[in-house]
């Protein structure tokens, strides 16, 4: 069999049918709520999301037992967004009124909502290692109902999270200069907070909720090696998204390895192979004449200066 007829194989079988298109739904939107979390220094608050979400998964798991549906674990992925959504609005809340510190908070989410999972699923009559597949992906398990429900919440996230780049890049650049300007920086940062939510969720089958925050992080990471600008690096970070979702799980597809495992581990190798090359392609790349500044681009600087 060639190589041409192996991948035909591969996009007739009904199951990577599936897997694709969610895998490639969640690397495009994943990295643009990311590219925002990047800008406001809250890199990690993805991990804190994806702990609170596993305490929804089990409550979903709990749900079902009490309401006795075919599958037990139907309403895991409603309970992973209500916690989710909970979880990432209570945390901008006590981050904006000021009353502990940022990484207080996060480790909070951290460790209740890992602890909160395994004590509710033993509620459930389940055990935790029912809640390994949630922790690092489960992309064989997809269904058509998740495809459709994945294809929702990402249209949200890509809706507000390009549609608004705008009015959130100037609540995540600058918050004092933005509501001076009358931007409702409150509610944006809600937003935020809740879009952010949604991405986790929606890319728990693929990589798992422990290393949903690389996904969301590493890709932007990569773009902006490659670019300085807010809009192009967003373009570059979602472009990168889809690329390592698809091939991880196009791997994965003919050799035994964990999809979410391999997905995170293409994205850091093109992290450190671009961090390699790129003095060398600064080096090469010929200068125009009279421009002290090559490498400034035309449009919103990713380092331009916050006012005091």
């Amino acid at each position: 069999m060639t190589a041409v007829d192996e991948v035909l194989g591969m996009l007739s079988d009904p199951f990577m049918q599936r897997a694709l298109i969610v895998a490639a739904l969640v690397g495009l939107s994943a990295p643009v709520i990311g590219t925002y979390l990047v800008q406001r220094r809250l890199a990690l608050l993805g991990d804190g999301i994806g702990h609170v979400a596993l305490t929804g998964v089990a409550l979903g798991w709990l749900a079902g037992t009490w309401l006795e549906v075919a599958r037990q674990d139907a309403l895991a992925l409603p309970g992973a967004v209500l916690a989710a959504v909970v979880g990432a609005v209570a945390i901008e809340v006590v981050r904006a009124r000021g009353r502990t510190s940022g990484d207080v908070a996060l480790a909070l989410l951290f460790y209740g909502g890992i602890a909160g999972g395994v004590l509710i699923i033993g509620q459930a009559g389940g055990t935790s290692a029912n809640l390994v597949g949630y922790l690092f992906g489960s992309i064989s398990t997809v269904s058509t109902s998740d495809v459709w429900l994945t294809v929702v919440l990402s249209a949200v996230v890509l809706a507000v999270g390009v549609g608004l780049r705008t009015a959130l890049f100037a609540v995540s650049q600058d918050e004092e200069f933005a509501r001076a300007g009358g931007i409702p920086v409150r509610a944006l940062n809600l937003l935020i907070a809740v879009v952010a939510a949604l991405t986790v969720t929606v890319a728990m089958r693929v990589v798992g909720l422990l290393l949903v925050s690389a996904l969301m992080i590493v890709p932007v990471a990569v773009a902006q090696l490659m670019a300085s600008s807010f809009h192009r690096t967003m373009a570059i970070a979602m472009t990168i998204g889809v690329v390592v979702t698809v091939s991880g799980l196009s791997i994965t597809y003919w050799e035994d390895a964990a999809p979410g495992a391999m997905i995170v581990v293409l994205a850091i190798g093109l992290y450190a192979l671009t961090a390699v090359l790129r003095p060398l392609v600064r080096r090469l790349r010929p200068r125009p004449p009279g421009d002290p500044h090559p490498q400034l681009e035309d449009d919103v600087q990713l380092t331009a200066p916050r006012t005091t």
